[in-house]
This record gives structure tokens, sequence and C-alpha cells, in this order.
């Protein structure tokens, strides 16, 4: 009992840190609700009452079909779920652990470990709520048609990804000023409401309000998206390998900052807050 376990192999230290992200996961998807199924309906409501309200926009500006020739909820959503798992796992992610923290005291853990769990449980929440609403849409509306299934799933994932990277620079900065990461990251998924361009269609943008989108990832990640779900549209003014380019250039900035954080954080910070 009082034996400390020692990895032997790299594949056994592989096995024991996967293990440690699968219930911290767990643990972080449980604690958003006590009942999981709960926890899941939720998560979907929040997403259609988020389709809910844009198909108001649209109808009250009196758009009432696709800029894209194909099914018009299907041009919403090809938006909205990439916007949403972005903006939520820069959020998870930079509000995944702290220093101060008591999950921190044991030993087991490591910020690798709890970075790794909050984006994973966003991943899923986000995920389970995707596949409910197109399922509901394809049984109760209309037959979902996706032109290429992989590319879509890649933009998928490439959103994700370079949400949890944007997230690891906000990490990064929370313990030096707390509020004013907190700003940051409240002001960085405002701008993606209209930066994102989940509303427009990318080669309808004028090119003398392009450079406003242009240097934003997940523009670039939604219009690819469109591309890969509508046989009809083919992005000309975004590309996919500049939001893969952005997202691995801000996961090294933010590891930096992480790592030259760790270096200087101390508990007594945390009472400034």
């Amino acid at each position: 009992m009082f034996v400390q376990p020692r990895n032997r192999t790299a594949l056994h230290a592989a096995g024991s840190t996967l293990a440690l992200i699968y219930h911290q996961t767990v643990y972080n998807l449980r604690t958003e609700h006590r009942n999981a199924v709960i926890g899941l309906l939720l998560t979907i409501m929040q997403t259609v009452i988020f389709l809910s309200a844009f198909l108001v926009i649209y109808v009250v500006m009196g758009i009432r079909s696709s800029p894209i020739r194909g099914d018009f909820m299907l041009y919403m959503m090809s938006g909205i779920f990439l916007f949403m798992l972005h903006v939520q796992a820069s959020a998870a992610v930079s509000g995944s652990h702290s220093v101060s923290g008591q999950l921190n005291k044991h030993e087991p853990l490591s910020p690798a470990v709890l970075i790794s769990a909050a984006a994973l449980g966003v991943l899923y929440r986000q995920t389970i709520s995707c596949v409910a609403v197109l399922w509901m849409y394809h049984v109760l509306v209309s037959p979902v048609e996706i032109e290429n299934v992989p590319g879509a799933l890649a933009m998928y994932m490439l959103s994700w990804f370079s949400g949890a990277c944007m997230g690891l620079v906000f990490l990064g900065i929370r313990p030096w000023s707390p509020r004013g990461a907190k700003v940051v990251t409240t002001v960085y998924q405002r701008v993606n409401m209209f930066g994102s361009g989940k509303m427009l269609v990318g080669n309808m943008i004028p090119n003398i309000v392009l450079p406003w989108f242009l240097w934003n990832p997940l523009f670039h990640v939604i219009d690819q998206m469109r591309g890969f779900v509508f046989i009809n549209y083919n992005p000309q003014k975004s590309s996919p390998t500049y939001a893969l380019w952005f997202a691995l250039a801000t996961m090294m900035v933010g590891l930096l900052i992480n790592f030259t954080t760790r270096k200087f954080e101390s508990i007594s910070w945390s009472a400034a807050e």
C-alpha cells in the first residue's frame, strides 16, 4: 500500500498517462452535472438554442435560403458547430488548472494531463451534441448529405485543436494577470462571433473587408468545412494549411509561456485574485 508505483518501460508510462487523462476527463464531465445524461442533454439544448437564435436572426434579416446551393440549416450548422467547439475548447484549456488547485497536490497528475483532459472533455460533449442534432434533423426534417465526410471531420478536429492551442496562450497569461486573462478570453470569444465568418460565405466577402477575417484560423476552418460539406462550393479565399500552421505556432508560444511561468509561479499569487 505504501509502495509508489514506477513505470518500467516507455509503453507502461504511456499507458499510465493515457489512463490518467481518461479518468481526469471523466471527472471533468461529471463535475459539470451529477447526472451524465442530463449534462449531455443540457449541452444538446445549448446547441439547439444557439441554432434557433441564429435562425431567428436570419429570418429577421430576410435571409431564408442558403448563399450556397444546398440545405440552409446544414449551412448554419457547419459554422455554428465549429464555432462552439473552438471557443469552448479555448475556454476549457485556459481554465484547466492553476498552481493553487487542489488536484495539483496529487503526484500522478501533471499540467499536461489536466490540459489534455479539459480539451478532450469539450471534444466529447460537443461531438455528442453535434451527432444528436444532425441525427434529429436527418430523421425529423430532411436527410443530411455531406459531400466529403473525411474532409469535414478533419476540419472539425482542426477547429478543436486550434481552439485548444489558443487556450494554452490564455492559460500561460492567467497566473500573471488573472482578471486580464479572463477579459482576453472573453474578448476572443466575442470577436469570433463575427470574425469567424460563420454567418458569411468566404468567396462572397469583398476584398476590402477580407483582411478582417483572414487573420482568424476559425474563418479558414469554417470556410473549408463548407467546401467539404457542399458539392457546389469551392473555397477560394481560405486555406486549411494556414489554420494548421497558426495552431502549431500558437501551441509553441503557449508552451513557452507556460514553461516560463511555471518557474516563477507561486501559490501566493492567487491571493491577489
